[in-house]
């Protein structure tokens, strides 16, 4: 799942670091709504050029410690290329998940908040609803 019109973040009140909320039709799009929230805690995502691409696959069936995996892998993967990233896909096969991300080499020009340092456990919860999924956690700043 891309980044859609139906998908969407928003923040949570956390007393010391930021709750990052995602939310979509499906469980990959609430996922990806996650991580730009996220990134955009670092960023401002309209201004990020996708001209660098990197992807990673993982297993895990429970989907909340996966939500916490994805995040904290796209952390890495950015952090290990000098990136930062801006547009995010994600599939779900079983416990087969299959991410990918585009970006660019970070510069003075694209901060705008604070570095994440990661996504914890914290408040963490992965929901479907009648609106669709929601995805949610803590990242540590």
């Amino acid at each position: 799942m891309e980044v859609s019109d139906l998908v969407s973040y928003a923040y949570f009140d956390h007393d010391a670091d930021i709750g990052v909320m995602g939310r979509g039709a499906t469980v990959e799009a609430a996922f990806v709504a996650a991580a730009e929230a996220m990134f955009a805690v670092m960023a401002d995502l309209a201004a990020i050029q996708s001209q660098q691409h990197i992807q990673f696959t993982f297993e895990e069936a429970d989907v909340e410690l996966a939500l916490v995996t994805w995040l904290n892998g796209l952390l890495a993967e950015a952090r290990m290329h000098g990136l930062i990233l801006g547009r995010f896909h994600l599939h779900k096969d079983g416990a087969q998940w299959r991410g990918e991300a585009w970006g660019e080499p970070w510069h003075a020009g694209l901060e705008k908040g604070v570095e994440v340092k990661g996504a914890t456990l914290t408040m963490l919860s992965v929901k479907h609803g009648a609106a669709g999924w929601e995805a949610r956690c803590v990242v540590d700043v």
